[in-house]
């Protein structure tokens, strides 16, 4: 015989223990919960006390669970960071990266305001320049040396126009554009430039040699007054290049005079200034003993008399020298006498 499809619980001993088992809780803790209600209000005293007792009973239980909680935390977060490793560390390589150009940034530019503000003090000693210019590009490893400026004739620029920079003088400007100049180096062998040892004066001649160095040939030739480490700047002779304008320092001694280095480096230069080209005051006319443009001719000297000769000359020549007698004074006339 089949059984019945809806069969009651009370069929089954085991559905009736868990039903009452059910209830048997349910009603339990609904005494408690009433119980613990009623204490707390109506005896607080006697409520923290049970309270404290179940928080030490049940403390170590909720330290365990919660040990093991974090534990299972801190290990997906181990296993999360063993995968976006790489990312992360491609993302800490990135920034570093932009930070790196940033500090490189803020140096150059630190630098260029250091480059600036020397500028602005050499436009201050030197006065008013014709332009103010970046140094875009300089050759390094030709035979002729030359360098390209960012500043032409729309803004003043002229050719043989000096161009130096903070430290000392650069060379001159040999053909202009409309918005770029060419400047002919220092070091190239085909500037030659008059100057002289800044203590003492002693004149000489600087010559590029083509490496970035200058042969500083000596005038008077006879012993040599260099020594190592003596200064050169301009002289200004000749025009072009105005006076007391660094060039070189004296790094090696030869037989003719010595070689220098340049105290301007084009290539460690960003900004230079292109000055008017130095023309040398004329003497004064007063101190130099010539007389003046403008005064009046000197009168015409005489011309040397001839020497008198004898018997002819003599009597001429000494009355023309001899001074004329005075006028002798008028007589009154006589009265006539009668005949006789």
């Amino acid at each position: 015989m089949a059984p019945p499809r809806k069969r009651r619980p009370g069929f089954s001993r085991k559905a009736q223990l868990q039903i009452f088992t059910g209830y048997l809780l349910a009603f339990t803790g609904a005494f408690a919960g009433l119980l613990l209600l009623a204490l707390s209000y109506f005896d607080p005293t006697a409520f923290s006390a049970v309270r404290s007792m179940t928080a030490e009973v049940t403390a170590p239980p909720a330290r365990l669970f919660t040990g093991m909680r974090v534990g299972v935390q801190d290990g997906w977060r181990e296993v999360a960071a063993y995968f976006e490793a790489g990312s992360k560390n491609a993302a800490l390589q990135r920034e570093a990266e932009r930070n790196r150009i940033r500090l490189i940034e803020a140096r150059a530019l630190k630098q260029e305001n250091r480059e600036l503000r020397r500028l602005l003090g050499l436009i201050k000693q030197v006065g008013r320049p014709v332009a103010t210019a970046r140094l875009i590009n300089s050759t390094a490893s030709s035979s002729r040396r030359y360098a390209t400026l960012d500043v032409g004739s729309r803004q003043g620029v002229q050719r043989g126009q000096p161009v130096r920079a903070q430290r000392g003088l650069i060379g001159r400007v040999l053909e202009t554009g409309p918005n770029t100049s060419r400047v002919l180096l220092l070091s190239d062998a085909e500037n030659v430039v008059p100057v002289r040892r800044a203590r003492d004066g002693i004149v000489a001649f600087s010559q590029g040699r083509g490496d970035g160095r200058v042969d500083l040939k000596l005038i008077d030739i006879g012993v040599n007054p260099f020594k190592v480490g003596d200064v050169m700047v301009t002289s200004g002779n000749g025009g072009i290049y105005p006076p007391n304008v660094p060039v070189a320092i004296i790094e090696k001694l030869t037989t003719d005079g010595a070689i220098g280095k340049l105290l301007a480096n084009p290539a460690g230069t960003d900004f230079v200034i292109v000055q008017e080209m130095y023309e040398p005051e004329l003497a004064d006319p007063e101190a130099s003993g010539l007389p003046p443009a403008n005064s009046a001719p000197a009168a015409p000297l005489s011309a040397p008399r001839k020497p008198a000769r004898a018997g002819t000359d003599a009597a001429p020549a000494a009355a023309s020298t001899a001074p004329s007698p005075a006028p002798a004074e008028t007589a009154a006339p006589a009265p006539d006498e009668p005949p006789q």
